[in-house]
């Protein structure tokens, strides 16, 4: 897995609201200075993706961002991580 900072990918319409994005086995940031909770969200947005690839895309073009199971998910790792952080 890798993690690249792309900003010139952040500047096309469909990734402007975005500042984190997963691929199979990359991350895409917008930038180098991001958090640990984007991280966690992007990370789990990977495991999905190797876990139940087709049914995770299925689920992107069937469902609305914020009521996406996948992205539901992700932020839950998030609120559970963050809240045993040091």
């Amino acid at each position: 897995m890798r993690v690249v900072i792309a900003p010139w990918l952040f500047r096309l319409p469909f990734f402007r609201r975005f500042t984190g994005y997963a691929l199979w086995r990359t991350i895409l940031l917008r930038h180098a200075d991001v958090t640990h909770d984007l991280l966690t969200h992007e990370l789990c947005h990977i495991w999905q993706g190797q876990q139940r690839r087709w049914h995770m895309l299925f689920t992107y073009v069937t469902t609305r961002y914020a009521n996406n199971p996948y992205e539901e998910e992700a932020r839950r790792a998030v609120a559970e991580t963050a809240a045993t952080a040091p």
